[in-house]
């Protein structure tokens, strides 16, 4: 449930984002033309791109380029809060307040740069202090101009930077706004082992749920839930053999939130239970 969320606009666009809200909550965020970065406050967001998945903790922050993602957000503790801000770039308003000379670190688009959409940085001291401002002027409005707004949009590009982790955060600057495409196959294989679900998985490929399981049957001559139910079965079989971590641990690395039914399905499937099934691999 969203307790409370604000925005200030810079040039007809929106600049600055806080939200407070209720945890869990899951939305789909497509940026097709925009980049972002995000500072959580409190609790815990999980960003999932087409080939991707970042957790950030309170205190961290998230730069991400151009592209599709699904937002999780949860809670960090007894305290069932959630807060976060968010400062968006658009190409058209860099260039405007750059009057077209937007710096050579944001435009020297790299041979290295691979395809990760996301670079995350820990604790820094000088972004926390950066959006402590930023939350200043939400809660006092009235000290917002345009003048300041483009003050504070190069200073965090400025910050982005030099930050510790600058090395990976200079290369995606450097892609902002360059969209990748990726091939269907991909994104299924990125996160056939994670827990999203069949209507996660089609709004990752931009397509509507029915169109996505037509898609899917067409490659994999599968229907997607069988053909993930099935794989990640058989990497939990796999783990089981080998591996210490508790049956729960294991159905949750492979992509299953209850363990009652991954208990359920695994038997159905293999004829016996995954502790059973456990045992007569260890006897071998």
């Amino acid at each position: 449930m969203i307790i409370e969320y604000k925005t200030i606009d810079l040039f007809g666009e929106m600049l600055f984002e806080k939200v407070i809200l209720a945890p869990p909550f899951k939305k789909l965020n497509p940026m097709p033309n925009e980049a972002c970065f995000l500072y959580i406050k409190a609790g815990e967001y999980n960003s999932i791109s087409e080939k991707e998945q970042v957790k950030v903790k309170a205190e961290e922050s998230l730069l991400m380029k151009c592209g599709n993602y699904l937002s999780q957000m949860y809670a960090a503790n007894s305290l069932n809060r959630y807060e976060a801000v968010a400062v968006h770039f658009y190409p058209g308003i860099l260039k405007k307040i750059y009057e077209n000379k937007i710096p050579k670190f944001l435009k020297e688009h790299s041979e290295n740069s691979n395809d990760s959409r996301m670079g995350k940085i820990n604790n820094d001291v000088l972004i926390q202090k950066y959006f402590e401002t930023i939350l200043l002027y939400f809660e006092n409005p009235s000290l917002v101009n345009e003048e300041l707004l483009i003050l504070k949009l190069k200073e965090i590009i400025l910050l982005l930077k030099q930050t510790e982790n600058a090395p990976v955060i200079k290369v995606i600057l450097s892609n902002l706004f360059n969209t990748a495409t990726y091939a269907f196959r991909e994104i299924i294989d990125a996160h056939v082992f994670s827990t999203l679900s069949i209507t996660e998985f089609a709004q990752l490929a931009n397509m509507s749920t029915s169109t996505f399981k037509r898609v899917f049957k067409k490659n994999y001559n599968e229907t997607p839930a069988r053909y993930i139910r099935l794989k990640r079965l058989d990497k939990a079989a796999n783990l089981i053999k080998i591996s210490s971590e508790s049956i729960t641990e294991i159905a949750y690395q492979c992509g299953f939130n209850d363990s009652s039914q991954f208990s359920k399905l695994f038997k159905e499937t293999y004829g016996f239970s995954p502790s059973q099934y456990k045992l007569n691999h260890i006897h071998k």
